[in-house]
């Protein structure tokens, strides 16, 4: 039981790190910010965030942002306005990263989810996995192929 209690008070401090991470991810921040926040030199805590989460604190805190732009977008937020909101100091950077991490530029992201939101509105069947309509019975004796 003794020798719990350091891995748990490590953990701890790296949880609380990704918590500044999650709490602050739209200010500036850096690595020094970060490991400060857990007390641990920065090489130190580089090696104990990836072993815990599988990668790097900024990795994380880039996939945080990009996970917070797409929802600015899905809220129609302009893509410079969602760049701004959530850390980064430029739209060309923003717009690279988003695209080599998403697929999509910010733009096409959101223009794919604004028909996505248009379709679920004029045809909502489009998106009910067949395997559930079979389950329900939705596809004997229906029309439901012919819709999605």
């Amino acid at each position: 039981m003794k020798d719990d209690y350091p891995k748990i008070y490590l953990y701890k401090r790296i949880v609380q790190a990704k918590l500044f991470i999650d709490k602050n991810y739209f200010d500036k921040i850096d690595l020094d910010n970060i490991s400060d926040e857990s007390y641990f030199s920065k090489y130190h805590f580089i090696r104990l965030f990836k072993t815990t989460y599988g990668k790097t604190p900024h990795k994380y805190l880039t996939i945080v942002r990009i996970e917070k732009a797409k929802l600015l977008l899905k809220k129609r937020n302009t893509v410079i306005e969602t760049c701004f909101a959530v850390g980064f100091e430029s739209s060309s950077s923003f717009t690279g990263l988003f695209k080599r991490i998403v697929g999509l530029t910010p733009s096409e992201f959101q223009k794919k989810e604004m028909l996505r939101e248009s379709e679920l509105v004029t045809m909502p069947l489009k998106y009910i996995p067949n395997c559930f309509a079979e389950n329900k019975g939705w596809t004997k004796n229906s029309n439901f192929q012919e819709v999605t």
